[in-house]
């Protein structure tokens, strides 16, 4: 699947300072997917940045819920998200 831009990340918990903002995802695509490189690629516009925590959520059959965060952002303006390793 592919992401579109009519279903954006939503903004949970905005970033106070310097801090990181956590954001929430649903869609039909399983995380690995989710975690592709670019695949937010209005990232930059919604205000995405390095360091943000989202969880992603997969809303058909099979619902699971997993943490990423924003590993890049780039020029052209995509983000880039990595699963999260919770120790």
């Amino acid at each position: 699947m592919a992401y579109v831009t009519t279903n954006p990340p939503k903004l949970l918990v905005p970033r106070m300072g310097t801090g990181t903002a956590m954001w929430a995802y649903t869609s039909t695509d399983v995380h690995t997917d989710v975690d592709a490189t670019d695949y937010f690629t209005n990232g930059d516009a919604l205000g995405l940045k390095v360091g943000d925590v989202m969880v992603v959520s997969k809303s058909t059959a099979t619902i699971g819920t997993t943490i990423h965060y924003v590993q890049t952002v780039t020029a052209g303006g995509a983000a880039t998200i990595a699963a999260a390793i919770l120790a």
